[in-house]
């Protein structure tokens, strides 16, 4: 794992940092480098811009590891809520939470039955619910928790992480239930007994899992999902998909909102079904900073912002 991608990761688990970052108003302006605003409403109004342009939308509001079950239970009701604004607003939207959002830290039965109500609320929405994964001591009970709402509501996907070295067996096992799956590179911290420390060989296994994915897909077992901002892997994916024989809309490109903005619209024109993930919501320090040691690079984008003109 690269200096700089650790120090952001050390830092995102600063409780000093997020006070700081809460109240620094030129953190918020780079902030909106990656999020439209922190209401519900601006999420929505940024996703109905993007739709004009032939992109559909995830959403998910931020906050994770809740300490009190009641917040778990608001989250749930927001997201109920939520559904409804994105039908009223004719969005193509789904929506996307993380079990911890939802109680799994302090009680397993309620975040399932959490994750089934939001579940059944997709279905008759005519949308998908998405399951985050977060750090690798989460994946064994969100695997569980996937199968278990998925078996039950099929509009239903999980996010893996390809750094896991877990990963192309958990894929495996997953085919047993027909999975919708987001494959992202991961954004946690973790130690190099779990997860690939060089980014060359997360790169190389995520070209692995998805090939994997698409073989799957061809064959009617899989809808992949491909959630990266790698260009040149996008591509090389999307010659793959032709080589095996998936068509355009038998698999999606998702990327994060504000990053490749151009590459997201130029797929879109090339034929590609393409969402943009969208995010709100006030707690955004952890994620945003995960997603700053994502991509180093992004760390430029941040000091623009701060300058004037």
């Amino acid at each position: 794992m690269g200096i700089g991608r650790s120090i952001l990761l050390a830092m995102s688990k600063s409780a000093f940092l997020n006070d700081q970052a809460l109240h620094r108003g030129f953190v918020k302006r780079a902030v909106k480098k990656f999020m439209p605003g922190e209401a519900p409403e601006d999420a929505l109004d940024a996703a109905q811009v993007l739709g004009r342009g032939g992109r559909g939308t995830v959403f998910t509001k931020l906050g994770e590891n809740l300490t009190r079950l009641d917040e778990a239970d608001a989250v749930r009701d927001h997201y109920l809520t939520f559904y409804d604004m994105i039908q009223a607003r004719g969005i193509d939207g789904h929506v996307s939470v993380k079990p911890t959002q939802l109680g799994l830290d302090l009680s397993p039965e309620t975040c399932a039955t959490h994750l089934d109500v939001l579940a059944a609320k997709a279905a008759a929405c005519g949308s998908i619910l998405w399951i985050d994964m977060e750090d690798s001591s989460y994946v064994d009970r969100t695997l569980a928790l996937y199968e278990n709402v998925k078996r039950a509501y099929p509009n239903c996907g999980l996010a893996i992480q390809a750094y896991l070295l877990r990963t192309p067996q958990d894929i495996e096992r997953l085919m047993a239930v027909q999975p919708i799956v987001r494959l992202v590179k991961g954004a946690y911290a973790e130690p190099a007994h779990i997860a690939f420390p060089v980014k060359a060989d997360t790169d190389r296994a995520y070209y692995e899992v998805a090939v994997t994915m698409l073989q799957q897909a061809a064959k009617g077992n899989c809808f992949p999902i491909f959630g990266t901002h790698d260009i040149p892997l996008v591509d090389r994916i999307v010659a793959a998909a032709k080589e095996i024989g998936v068509a355009d809309g038998k698999y999606e490109i998702h990327m994060l909102y504000g990053i490749r903005d151009a590459d997201q619209a130029r797929l879109v024109r090339d034929g590609r079904t393409v969402k943009t993930l969208i995010s709100y919501g006030s707690s955004w320090y952890k994620w945003y900073m995960r997603r700053l040691a994502e991509r180093p690079a992004n760390v430029w984008f941040v000091v623009r912002s701060m300058l004037p003109g």
